[in-house]
C-alpha cells in the first residue's frame, strides 16, 4: 500500500493528501511525531520534515514540492498542473505563494504556537506576538484569494489546480484553529466552501488532535 508519513495539522502533508484523494489513489497514513527525530524517520528524510511518500514499488519521495511533481508524472490520469505553459507557470507561482509566503506569515506560526510548542520543552511559553502577527497577515491573503476568484473560476484559471489544493490545505489548518475571518471575505469563503464539498476533503474534516478541539464550523460544508 502507498504510505504517507504526515502530521495531522501539517499543511504540506494535507496538500499531498488532497492530491492523492483527488487522483483516487489508495494510501495509508502514518502519523509522524517529527519533532522526536526518530532514527528511521531521519533515514527517510534527513531534513526531519513531513510529508514523506512511499509508493507501491518502494519509491520514497520527501518534500511536498517533490511529492506533488512525482504524483503528477507517475499518476497522470488526473492532472493538477495542466494547461498552457503560462497556466502551468501561474499554478506553480500560486503554489509557491501559499507554501512559502502564506506558510511563513500565517499557517506555520499559528500551528507552531497553538499545537507544536506544547511538545517542545525548550520552546518556552506561547509567543502571543507571533499569533497576533499571523492573524493580522491573513487578511492580505484572503483579500488576494477574493480578488483572484472574482476574476477566475478557480485560483489559477478555469480548472481546479494544485494552486487551489495548496491554498485550501493551508487554510484548513488555520480554520481548524478558528483563526480565519471568513465573514469579512465572502468570495474567498465561497471558494473554500466549494473545495470543502469535494469528496477529497472529507477525510481532512474528520481530523482531530487530542487536547486541541477544532473550531465549531470546521467540519460544516455550509458555514
Amino acid at each position: 500500500m502507498r504510505t504517507l508519513y504526515h502530521y495531522t495539522l501539517c499543511p504540506f502533508s494535507r496538500k499531498i493528501r488532497l492530491i492523492m484523494t483527488e487522483k483516487k489513489l489508495d494510501f495509508d497514513l502514518e502519523h509522524e511525531k517529527f519533532w522526536e527525530k526518530r532514527e528511521e524517520f531521519l533515514l527517510m528524510n534527513p531534513a526531519g520534515q513531513v510529508p514523506i511518500f512511499v509508493d507501491l514499488n518502494g519509491t520514497l519521495v520527501a518534500d511536498s514540492y517533490a511529492i506533488g511533481e512525482y504524483l503528477e508524472e507517475t499518476y497522470p490520469d488526473k492532472q493538477f498542473i495542466a494547461g498552457s505553459p503560462a497556466t502551468r507557470a501561474e499554478i506553480r507561482r500560486l503554489v509557491a505563494w501559499f507554501d512559502d509566503k502564506f506558510s511563513r506569515e500565517v499557517s506555520l506560526p499559528l500551528m507552531f504556537e497553538k499545537t507544536l510548542r506544547r511538545y517542545l520543552r525548550e520552546a518556552g511559553p506561547t509567543n502571543s506576538t507571533a499569533i497576533r502577527s499571523a492573524k493580522a497577515a491573513i487578511h492580505l491573503h484572503l483579500q488576494y484569494i477574493s480578488w483572484l476568484v472574482d476574476r477566475r473560476k478557480w485560483l489559477a484559471g478555469d480548472d481546479l489546480s494544485l494552486a487551489d489544493l495548496a491554498a485550501a490545505a493551508h487554510l484548513s489548518v488555520v480554520d481548524y484553529l478558528g483563526d480565519v475571518p471568513w465573514d469579512d471575505y465572502e468570495p474567498a469563503k465561497e471558494w473554500y466552501m466549494r473545495l470543502k464539498s469535494r469528496p477529497g476533503f472529507r477525510n481532512l474534516l474528520t481530523d482531530r488532535l487530542p487536547g486541541i478541539p477544532s473550531s465549531s464550523h470546521y467540519a460544516e460544508l455550509d458555514f
